[in-house]
């Protein structure tokens, strides 16, 4: 079996990997039937001379290889036919904008496995950049925060090699007593309250951070049934507002009333009530300056989020009463921070988390007949159709 780690060509340019070098040679030496090789590239964040150093060759022509390995969405016109692709195709939830993209892979008879659909048996993603988004966001998140009130000027990520070095950077600030509140308790939730532990910041119950006055800054991290509540008043069932969200209503406000930053790492399920709406942020008692919306969802359920932002300009402004974008230091304005692909700022922390988990629980399902059905749950297309349990995607390919 020969895996190829392909070239990203997508636009912007996205500097992670699959599979970073050290893994390759784990792979090679725990699969003697797997061999790898790299395509060149001068984009990402490891060198092909890293990969040569490692033992896998770094050659040109994909075409020899069984399996090709990519990150971003593949351009239609460099898709090679007949081959098994993994990357994030953006296509699962009918993204309008990749209807083509989807069609051409059914076209050149390709199979597709999307990294967002490898799954357990209960639905789990097991390959994820979801702490990494976390991570980033949450650094993203303060330094807006710095950058909002004119006190501190952190460097961007993108610039500095990994956590590590992130936390040594938020460690040189000293932040004002304020409240930060941080929805989510997965991966992105859990890699957001990492750099707020690793800084420092004091954590909080919900009862003491709604109703108590700190003079330090502090966070409480918020979970579905603190900002969501039963219309009907009785008490919450988390599994139940999972199954069927309908019968709640957000009590988000009262964190809205006592917060100056929102670090947004929660995921957000269809049919599920708005965190915070256009309205709610005209209200006179909404106090949140800053919001760092990591899962950015746009006009979604964080009223301020109007457009995803950019790693070369990660902040906006929102402005509550016009509910238009205007510059984030404009002394009404929301400053937003909502970079969509922000794991790629730190390319070889991101690569590196996400590789161990594709060598961990793919690979092993290329050499043990898929016992475990990982393949075949994230298998999309086959034969030139879409598989049994991707048919809901027939219309959208018909357009």
């Amino acid at each position: 079996m020969k895996f190829g780690i392909i070239q990203e060509r997508k636009n912007p340019p996205d500097k992670r990997v699959v599979l970073p070098p050290e893994l390759c040679q784990t792979v090679m030496e725990t699969y003697p039937a797997a061999q790898l090789v790299v395509e060149p590239s001068s984009i990402r964040v490891f060198t092909d001379q890293e990969y040569l150093d490692a033992g896998v060759p770094v050659q040109d022509a994909m075409e020899s290889c069984d399996v090709l390995l990519g990150v971003k969405e593949v351009p239609i016109n460099a898709l090679l036919p007949n081959k098994k692709y993994f990357f994030f195709s953006h296509t699962i939830k009918k993204q309008p904008y990749n209807r083509d993209l989807l069609r051409a892979i059914l076209d050149k008879n390709i199979e597709l496995y999307d990294h967002e659909v490898i799954t357990n048996t209960q639905g789990q993603r097991l390959v994820a950049f979801g702490r990494y988004a976390g991570i980033v966001g949450a650094y993203n998140g303060i330094r807006a925060f710095g950058l909002k009130e004119q006190s501190f000027n952190l460097p961007k990520a993108e610039n500095l090699k990994d956590q590590a070095a992130l936390i040594t950077e938020l460690n040189k600030i000293t932040l004002p007593a304020i409240k930060i509140v941080l929805t989510g308790m997965g991966r992105v939730g859990n890699g957001a309250k990492e750099m707020l532990d690793g800084m420092g910041i004091k954590e909080v119950s919900v009862a003491d951070y709604l109703t108590k006055e700190y003079q330090e800054a502090v966070y409480c991290q918020i979970d579905v049934l603190d900002y969501n509540k039963p219309k009907d008043g009785s008490d919450g069932d988390k599994q139940a507002f999972f199954n069927d969200p309908s019968g709640y209503e957000s009590n988000f406000f009262r964190f809205a009333k006592v917060s100056n930053m929102f670090i947004a790492g929660h995921f957000y399920g269809d049919g599920a009530p708005y965190l915070f709406t256009r309205e709610d942020a005209k209200h006179p008692d909404f106090k949140i300056k800053v919001v760092a919306d990591i899962s950015c969802d746009i006009d979604g359920p964080v009223a301020s989020t109007i457009k995803p932002s950019t790693i070369a300009e990660p902040i906006y402004g929102y402005d509550a009463h016009t509910e238009k974008e205007v510059d984030f230091l404009h002394k009404d304005a929301i400053a937003v921070m909502a970079v969509d692909n922000l794991p790629a700022e730190l390319p070889r922390d991101a690569s590196g988390g996400f590789g161990e988990a594709f060598m961990t629980h793919v690979i092993p399902a290329f050499f043990n007949n898929d016992k475990d059905g990982i393949l075949e749950r994230a298998r999309m297309t086959k034969g030139g159709q879409l598989t049994q349990r991707y048919q809901y995607l027939a219309d959208y390919v018909l357009g």
